[in-house]
């Protein structure tokens, strides 16, 4: 049997914390949560987390948007958008009341289908069937339903036999999804066997397509790994991770609340700059005059694209150094560096601090742009497919983003 509801919530929500740590990291943690300073409010390390990756699959819409194009839409062009972000083109949602012939074209594109497809591609590489999953885990911002899309996706797989639930950290939902649905298959005493992990984000909905500074950097994507438990740590597919948030750096990148907003907790009182919460006052004719509710709504995404940049730049190396140490290994065991798909020049910055060769760095940013929680794994996708990652090969893997989040996972490739 499954664990009960409330020992799964249970687990669900401390997940990350399963996994025994030295006793200098259980020190650093527990500094880390007293002092507001830091850059690392909330860290966690684990070790080798016995699950195999076996399968990897990949999704994006068919509507494409290139960098030609968006010289009609605002004040850029082709050459400065490449030399500054990587990016060429970006795949895109279409609204469902955009001239669509199903009939033509299949069905209608949103989030959910493809994240379906997405983990359908991978289910298959596994070679399991869908009655084999028992977890399937949804990473995505911009759910189709704001309640979550898990359950829609693993319904639609056919995969009856799993608890499904989404999980929501940005551009770092997949590390942290892959690390989570790692400890879940690494517990003893539970019958997890199989776990499907989507990242998937469809960030064209909330950003603005006036803004040359945004518009140009996010595309929509989903991507998609299966685990499966192994009884044999040296079968492990996930060396060691190390993951961290720092709600002090909200501010920087978020698409949240209205307004200025101030509230206190505990020893920190943080300044919540709002960019976002557009939910316009709707009265309530309580007694005594009414009441003013919100009906909800969010605004555009806001980024401090610099203090981003800096904050990437500065993390990601450590954090990287960090898992490392977590799995015994050593920056020259890495085969290839995967970042989260935001920007080239925080690849090649990331990849020289750790002394990495660019020729290492896998990236298809040029032809989907920023996909958030997709970037990963359709970026690994196309390189298990192309042959570039082959089975054994260990590979450095990073997101970071919205949180302020930001973690690393060692995974070593055991699909065929």
């Amino acid at each position: 049997m499954k664990l009960s509801s409330a020992a799964y919530l249970l687990m669900a929500g401390n997940a990350l914390a399963f996994q025994p740590t030295s006793f200098l990291r259980q020190q650093h943690f527990r500094k880390s949560l007293s002092t507001p300073s830091t850059s690392a409010l909330s860290m966690v390390t684990t070790g080798p987390l016995k699950c195999r990756t076996i399968g990897i699959g990949s999704a994006a819409p068919k509507t494409i948007i290139t960098n030609v194009d968006l010289e009609s839409v605002v004040e850029t062009n082709d050459e400065w958008i490449r030399s500054r972000t990587g990016i060429s083109q970006r795949h895109v949602l279409l609204h469902p009341d955009a001239d669509y012939d199903e009939e033509k074209d299949g069905e209608f594109e949103s989030i959910r289908t493809l994240a379906s497809d997405a983990a359908r591609n991978a289910l298959d590489m596994s070679g399991l069937s869908p009655e084999d999953i028992d977890l399937v885990l949804v990473a995505t911002s911009s759910p189709d339903d704001m309640f979550g899309d898990a359950t829609s996706v693993a319904a639609d797989l056919g995969c009856t036999n799993a608890v499904a639930f989404d999980l929501t950290a940005a551009c770092s939902g997949f590390l942290f999804g892959s690390v989570t649905a790692g400890q879940f298959l690494t517990n003893d005493g539970n019958s997890y066997k199989n776990a499907i992990v989507v990242g998937a984000d469809a960030l064209s909905r909330w950003i603005d397509w006036d803004d040359r500074n945004s518009c140009i950097l996010f595309g929509d994507g989903a991507g998609a790994i299966v685990l499966s438990a192994t009884d044999d740590v040296a079968d492990a597919g996930i060396l060691g991770s190390s993951v961290h948030s720092n709600g002090l750096g909200y501010k920087n990148l978020n698409c949240s609340l209205w307004g200025s907003h101030f509230y206190s907790s505990g020893h920190a009182r943080y300044e919540l700059i709002a960019a976002a919460y557009a939910g316009k006052a709707r009265k309530v004719d309580t007694p005594g005059g009414g009441i003013q509710l919100s009906a909800g709504s969010y605004d555009n995404l806001a980024m401090n694209g610099n203090e981003v940049y800096k904050f990437a730049t500065r993390q990601v190396p450590k954090v990287i150094k960090e898992a490392l140490v977590a799995a015994d290994m050593e920056v020259e065991d890495v085969d290839w560096l995967l970042l989260h798909q935001a920007n080239i020049r925080i690849m090649d910055t990331v990849a020289s601090r750790l002394g990495i060769p660019k020729e290492k760095i896998i990236t298809n940013l040029s032809k989907y742009g920023n996909t958030s929680a997709g970037s990963i794994p359709l970026a690994l996708d196309e390189a298990v497919r192309s042959g570039q990652v082959k089975k054994g090969d260990v590979i450095a893997c990073a997101g970071f983003g919205a949180g302020l989040s930001w973690g690393s996972a060692i995974m070593k490739w055991g699909g065929e």
